[in-house]
């Protein structure tokens, strides 16, 4: 196998970017980068830690993330299964990454910047929902944005309805889980259950 091993080789296969392609980065949020941030319901969010890289799902009501002010963004860290992975690589690398998703739409934005987690009283009560706080805020300072373009999602054909994999040609979480726990945790009962305990903990 040929590897790579340097930036002039890379270079050599694959040249360098167009002005379309830098243009559009800012370090901060332009009207058009609010529009996407302000309707997306989803985000991947990439951090950095002693043990390695961490890529986590993010998902809330459209606008979820909060433009505090044009170098500024503020997430709220909801409910999930409390490995806190992701805040534990940011408390002690504060890099991250933001991948911002639209659904119906094949551009997609990209974020760079720092971070650090927010337990302040009144900023976790102001992302309340159905009465529940989160337990903290990720603050962002942006350092770098631009969209993608829409090429990846148009390949995965992602958002066609018809491409949709259906559920039973899937592992369940409760499947898997009992497979990796010699039956310890998981089966058909924990599927059986998580939709409703899902609901009560939703926020």
């Amino acid at each position: 196998m040929t590897v790579i091993s340097t930036i002039e080789q890379l270079e050599a296969i694959y040249g360098f970017p167009n002005e379309a392609s830098t243009v559009k980065v800012a370090d901060r949020v332009t009207p058009p980068y609010r529009v996407l941030i302000e309707k997306s319901p989803f985000a991947a969010l990439a951090t950095s830690g002693p043990e390695g890289l961490d890529c986590s799902p993010r998902g809330d009501l459209a606008g979820f993330v909060r433009i505090h002010d044009d170098r500024t963004l503020m997430m709220p860290d909801r409910r999930g299964n409390n490995r806190v992975d992701s805040l534990r690589n940011i408390v002690r690398d504060p890099r991250v990454a933001l991948l911002f998703l639209i659904p119906g739409s094949g551009t997609t934005l990209r974020v760079n910047g720092r971070a650090h987690l927010s337990v302040d009283p009144d900023l976790l009560a102001s992302f309340a929902m159905e009465g529940k706080a989160p337990r903290t805020v990720i603050v962002m300072t942006i350092e770098e944005l631009y969209f993608q373009c829409a090429r990846a999602i148009v390949r995965s054909d992602l958002w066609n309805p018809d491409r949709r994999v259906a559920p039973g040609t899937l592992p369940t979480p409760g499947e898997i889980l009992a497979g990796m726990s010699d039956d310890r945790v998981g089966g058909e009962k924990y599927d059986k259950e998580w939709p409703e305990r899902a609901r009560q903990t939703l926020w």
